[in-house]
């Protein structure tokens, strides 16, 4: 195993958290760290799925079910894991849901909510409780997950796109108040990567990576402790160009994109 992958310390195995860890994205992370020796905390919304996966894992992981839009929960869950194993190492705010949203159906309001709630404060809610332990281990790393669907607003998506927009602004701003702490900040904005959550899609998905593939490029950018890293690299090449792309062009050639089906948040 490449000595960025272990995660055994010299006294102690690291000890890593993840949100969102049911299934996905989430899922191929614990499964990277479970092989590479972690104490692991995996949190999600469904018991028998996170139960199974830690089951299929090494070692014996901790399961804590938890909703990250419900603050008082988060840090009962944070604080449960600290008082079993630790301050932990690296603590990673994977949980998100997505769905198609339009501003005209009346019914969407409530998705645009779930969806912020979520993939914004579900960070926060994420992060929050272990912040103050971390500084005073002085070492740590908080990792959230944003996306490529954050650089520009995407049609029939604009909850998703506006939720990851916030999250990669909001861990920028956390990444400033924490300079000099000796607790790193890193932002990772997946492209398409093969999840339930993509499953869905009816359009064509470019550059589409496997989620344990994902999650191994993932665990290497957290260890070499990197402000900000889009997997795959191609897809960091096709937010860089539609980032300066004209609106008038933008506008014109995406209001043709294909859309994420409307329904309940995934």
């Amino acid at each position: 195993m490449p000595a960025a992958a272990r995660c055994a310390g010299a006294d102690r195995p690291r000890r890593v958290f993840i949100t969102g860890a049911s299934s996905g994205i989430g899922a191929a992370l614990a499964r990277h760290y479970a092989a590479a020796d972690c104490q692991l905390g995996l949190l999600g919304r469904r018991h028998e799925r996170l139960a199974a996966l830690a089951d299929s894992l090494p070692g014996t992981p901790r399961v804590m079910v938890a909703d990250v839009a419900d603050a008082a929960a988060m840090r009962a869950a944070a604080e449960a894991f600290m008082a079993a194993v630790g301050v932990p190492d690296i603590v990673i705010a994977n949980a998100g849901v997505s769905v198609g949203t339009l501003t005209e159906q009346a019914g969407d309001c409530a998705a645009f909510a779930r969806v912020l709630s979520t993939n914004v404060l579900g960070v926060v809610h994420t992060f929050s409780p272990f912040l103050p332990a971390m500084r005073d281990a002085e070492g740590g790393t908080l990792v959230g997950i944003a996306s490529v669907a954050g650089v520009r607003g995407l049609p029939g998506a604009g909850a998703y796109s506006a939720s990851k927009a916030a999250v990669r602004r909001y861990l920028e701003s956390l990444r400033v108040e924490l300079h000099g702490s000796n607790v790193k900040v890193v932002t990772l904005s997946p492209g398409y990567i093969a999840t339930p959550m993509t499953a869905v899609n009816t359009y064509p998905m470019p550059f589409l990576l496997d989620a344990d593939v994902a999650a191994r490029r993932m665990a290497r950018v957290i260890a070499a402790g990197r402000r900000h890293a889009v997997v795959p690299w191609q897809m960091g090449l096709v937010a860089r160009l539609l980032g300066v792309l004209p609106d008038a062009v933008y506008d014109r050639v995406f209001a043709r994109a294909g859309r994420k089906p409307r329904g309940l948040p995934l």
